[in-house]
């Protein structure tokens, strides 16, 4: 019976079919370039709580993948008998293996005992963490660890770096301790139900669905999905499905085929999606959206930023996941037709947001439309920028009380079939859209 991980029996949480490809076809899976950046963050992060949790150096942390398992679980066992923090702790017991991110030594009643810190690089403690503390405690204790509490750390997004390296007060914890431990008997029924699933010879059979994405993207969603009929039109491309009656004909009745869900269940949007998707047609209203430019005259500007938003961040006065602008384009159309286009790098590695903020000021002028697609993320920024230069404050929300969201158009005015559901910048295929209107001087 092969222990399995605090991973493992996570991926059987979610699906049994992912814990059996996780142990027999592990070269199937494919991370997305978006979780493999959050197993970066969750390093970094990680090592900032070890500098947190052991100001003076002295903890010693555990390297399982250099040393391997057994060498990683002994020297756990040492250290326990001493007085240092450790990290990386590792411990086996009852068919399953933990490594614990912080434990730091204790005394209660004359004996040495400890607590146990697991550090996550989220905002906030998601549901899914208290089953991955409760596994945690569970292997602990049942290891023979005097635990006398955990708790889970995550980031404060209020917090402002001061600067200087100094991130006291990046994390905060919230103590789990007696829930954890009142779950014994839930994580003992999840081995047990996982160490059956890991020992099938015959991959389970479960169809894909929303617990594939829930609460992490699973790395095996194409090798599942090449085993299964697709749809030809998915009915996953109709927009914003949240009726009760529309989700019960998709969850409980299992259509998959746009085709096949009554017009009678969807609104006027996803009437407009289903009907030219189904026919293959472009669907262009020109008058609505001549209608609709007709208020904004010459000259135009025309805007797109690039953010980057720092877990741990690196500039004196930001907070953790803040969007930082680093990169804005702008091209202003003047009256005569004429093109003109300015923009906006800082790669110098110092924080780019003031000297962002005055150069978008002097590229967007004193008037005329500012077109954006998705209003909501560039006004956002520029209030930000507001809030954190008073002197530019008044220039920039200038700016704001220009800005006019093309993205609502489109969704209104255009639908092309190769869209599938979205109004995206990146699906809205605008070398297919027929000649485009001309904003009027």
């Amino acid at each position: 019976m092969p222990n399995l991980s605090k991973s493992k029996l996570m991926a059987y949480r979610q699906c049994p079919k992912r814990l059996w490809l996780e142990i027999h076809q592990p070269s199937l899976k494919q991370d997305s370039a978006a979780t493999q950046a959050s197993y970066a963050v969750g390093n970094q992060v990680g090592d900032i709580a070890r500098q947190l949790y052991d100001p003076t150096g002295k903890g010693q942390l555990i390297d399982a993948q250099a040393e391997g398992y057994d060498a990683a679980f002994a020297q756990t066992a040492e250290l326990l008998e001493g007085t240092r923090p450790i990290f990386e702790a590792g411990f086996t017991a009852s068919g399953a293996l933990a490594f614990a991110d912080v434990m730091l030594p204790m005394r209660k009643g004359g004996q040495r005992v400890w607590r146990m810190i697991e550090v996550k690089s989220s905002t906030s403690v998601k549901d899914y963490y208290r089953d991955d503390v409760a596994i945690q405690a569970y292997v602990a204790r049942k290891a023979s660890v005097p635990l006398i509490g955990i708790a889970l750390a995550h980031i404060d997004s209020t917090w402002v770096y001061p600067g200087g390296d100094n991130y006291e007060g990046l994390l905060v914890e919230n103590d789990l301790t007696t829930e954890a431990f009142a779950r014994a008997a839930e994580v003992k029924a999840w081995i047990a139900e996982a160490q059956a699933i890991a020992n099938k010879r015959n991959e389970p059979k479960i169809a894909t669905g929303g617990h594939c994405n829930t609460p992490y993207e699973c790395g095996f969603i194409a090798h599942c999905q090449s085993n299964e009929p697709q749809a030809k039109f998915s009915v996953t491309w109709l927009p914003r499905i949240q009726t009760a009656a529309l989700k019960a004909l998709i969850a409980t009745k299992g259509v998959t085929e746009m085709g096949d869900v009554p017009d009678s269940l969807l609104n006027e949007r996803q009437r407009c999606v289903k009907t030219h998707t189904l026919s293959n047609q472009v669907y262009f209203d020109a008058t609505g959206a001549a209608a609709d430019l007709a208020p904004h005259k010459l000259p135009a500007y025309f805007i797109d930023f690039e953010t980057i938003n720092l877990a741990v961040p690196i500039w004196k006065g930001t907070r953790p996941y803040e969007q930082i602008a680093f990169q804005f384009s702008v091209h202003r159309l003047a009256r005569n037709g004429t093109l003109e286009h300015q923009s906006f790098l800082d790669l110098s590695g110092k924080d780019p947001t003031k000297a962002f903020a005055e150069a978008l000021v002097t590229a967007c002028g004193v008037s005329g439309p500012v077109f954006v697609y998705n209003a909501s993320f560039e006004k956002a920024r520029i209030k930000a920028l507001a809030e954190r230069f008073p002197r530019l404050k008044q220039s920039l929300l200038a700016i704001n009380e220009r800005i006019v969201d093309l993205l609502k158009i489109a969704e209104q005015r255009y639908y092309h079939p190769s869209q599938q559901g979205s109004w995206s910048i990146k699906k809205v295929p605008t070398r297919h859209c027929p000649r485009p209107l001309l904003l009027r001087p």
